[in-house]
């Protein structure tokens, strides 16, 4: 594996192994939560590095990681989390469905005062045995989950650590990172 370089700093390959992979959700939790002052230490340390550095860091990690992981097993995002749905993506998934953009709405959508619509039930209405029954058409926010390929990590460590204790990327992602970078608990 090639060696990375970002803003003329050297990152030695990062290995993982998959003896190291966490999987087990109640464990990931129980962790998540002994954890909460050495993450927020962690949250503080990352703020003050190179945001490059760290993006390019956590996406070798997602790279590594992610592959190893069997959402399919998990689904706690689907069981979870609060999705934004935007007018073209409640469009294009009712014409799948068959049904009117009104009998979608009425069926799987909240609107808010300003307009933004949700999901109306957690678990998603779509999942079925821990599978999503539209991936092809999910939301974008299904999509980008758990966003760990997008820049700007020290600008959403709320976001990331709020999904740590319930997504096992997420969570082996960080616990990585605190060991390429030599975290110090």
């Amino acid at each position: 594996m090639p060696a990375l370089y970002t803003n003329n700093q050297y990152l030695c390959p990062i290995n993982q192994r998959e003896t190291d992979i966490e999987t087990d959700l109640d464990r990931i939790l129980a962790l998540a939560d002994e954890k909460t002052l050495e993450n927020q230490g962690f949250t503080a340390f990352l703020k003050a590095q190179d945001a490059a550095m760290v993006d390019a860091m956590v996406l070798e990690l997602d790279t590594q990681i992610s592959p190893k992981i069997d959402c399919t097993a998990c689904g706690n995002c689907c069981k979870s989390l609060m999705i934004v749905v935007s007018d073209e993506e409640a469009d294009r998934l009712s014409g799948q469905l068959n049904q009117s953009r009104h009998e979608f709405d009425a069926c799987y959508l909240e609107k808010g005062s300003n307009g933004m619509m949700i999901m109306n039930r957690i678990p998603c209405h779509f999942l079925s045995a821990n599978k999503c029954t539209v991936y092809e058409h999910r939301f974008a926010g299904c999509r980008e989950f758990p966003a760990l390929h997008i820049p700007g990590f020290t600008g959403r460590l709320f976001t990331v650590f709020m999904h740590y204790g319930r997504c096992p990327i997420i969570f082996n992602v960080v616990e990585t990172l605190k060991k390429s970078m030599k975290f110090v608990k």
